[in-house]
């Protein structure tokens, strides 16, 4: 009872919740990796460890790093001369000033845009239709709908 008792404590006592499967998964993993190292005398790589399993590599690579302890944003990685680099220095968040540019400047350019334009644009760019789905829709062409599309794109691309 007591075994059971501190082997529940150790599970749900941790700083982020991790299923018993993943957790599982992840012990296996690592004791796979140490029977590879000492049968291929190097550290094998996760395709190997996933094999050795017959599991996919992906739940390889989620369950091992299920098990590595959370590291704060604030967590100190280089230190000079009072120079501190955090962990949260070193996260980019793919927001850069020319996105929003570019977002605000493609919607003043959607504004310009005649119904039409805009109806030819959504089909082909958003619902993925081809130009004689477009032409049968509309009711004109494929060969409109081509020059449409191409006039629309250099008028966007203008603005």
């Amino acid at each position: 009872m007591i075994s059971s008792e501190l082997k529940r404590y150790l599970r749900d006592n941790t700083p982020i919740r991790i299923s018993r499967s993943l957790r599982d998964l992840a012990y296996r993993a690592m004791q796979a990796k140490e029977e590879l190292t000492a049968r291929l005398s190097r550290e094998p790589d996760i395709t190997e460890i996933a094999k050795e399993l017959d599991v996919p590599k992906a739940d390889v690579v989620t369950a091992l790093e299920s098990i590595s302890d959370p590291v704060s944003l604030y967590e100190p990685v280089y230190s000079d001369a009072g120079d501190t680099l955090y962990v949260l220095d070193q996260i980019g968040d793919g927001n850069d000033s020319d996105g929003w540019i570019d977002e605000l400047s493609f919607r003043e350019a959607l504004v310009s845009l005649n119904e039409r334009e805009k109806k030819i644009l959504y089909l082909r760019f958003l619902r993925g239709h081809t130009q004689m789905e477009v032409a049968r829709e509309i009711g004109i062409s494929q060969a409109q709908v081509s020059r449409l599309e191409k006039n629309t794109l250099d008028k966007i691309k203008g603005n």
